[in-house]
């Protein structure tokens, strides 16, 4: 697990390429849910992406960053309660880095199941309660609209780091040699 916390200078890169692309992806890039401010947001498909191959630290930089640059652009000011949420989401996600095979290669169905399951886990952290939470402590919102929102975020942010994360993680293996690939001639 000590891997995933492994800071290098490919980590910082991927970081600010990782923000970046979450940031114009976060305003430029969604699907309306027809639930107030909450909208399918394929950044957290980039997020989780960047996630599993550089862990956690470098996915909760890149979502908290994305995310508050996004926020700041487009409104302003970042909707903090959000933004650390979207920190946390990707922060668990990060966490299956060490556990899949992508860098040798293969990313078959347990890295498939893993991933999946790191990413709904972190998603239900981070909407159904950090998100809400935060929302009525600091902000003082209504408990009913928040939660609301919290679970429409879970299950669309999901849906974005499922399909969208799973199928960049499974392109990128393929970029890579598997282990045992390569054969000498005698």
């Amino acid at each position: 697990m000590k891997d995933a916390f492994k800071i290098n200078t490919k980590t910082i890169v991927a970081t600010g390429l990782g923000a970046a692309l979450f940031a114009v992806l976060f305003m430029f890039v969604k699907i309306p849910t027809g639930i107030p401010e909450t909208q399918i947001q394929t950044a957290y498909g980039i997020g989780a992406f960047f996630a599993a191959l550089f862990g956690p630290i470098a996915g909760a930089a890149i979502a908290f960053i994305g995310h508050a640059v996004s926020d700041s652009v487009q409104y302003g000011s970042a909707w903090w309660s959000w933004v650390v949420a979207s920190g946390v989401s990707c922060f668990i996600v990060g966490l299956v880095m060490p556990k899949l095979h992508v860098e040798e290669g293969s990313f078959g169905k347990q890295d498939v199941l893993l991933f999946n399951v790191f990413q709904i886990i972190g998603n239900a952290i981070a909407w159904i309660i950090v998100a809400p939470v935060l929302d009525i402590v600091v902000y003082s919102e209504p408990v009913n609209l928040v939660f609301t929102q919290g679970v429409v975020a879970a299950i669309s942010n999901a849906v974005s780091m499922g399909v969208i994360g799973s199928l960049l993680l499974l392109l990128y293996s393929k970029t890579k040699s598997s282990k045992g690939s390569l054969s000498t001639e005698d």
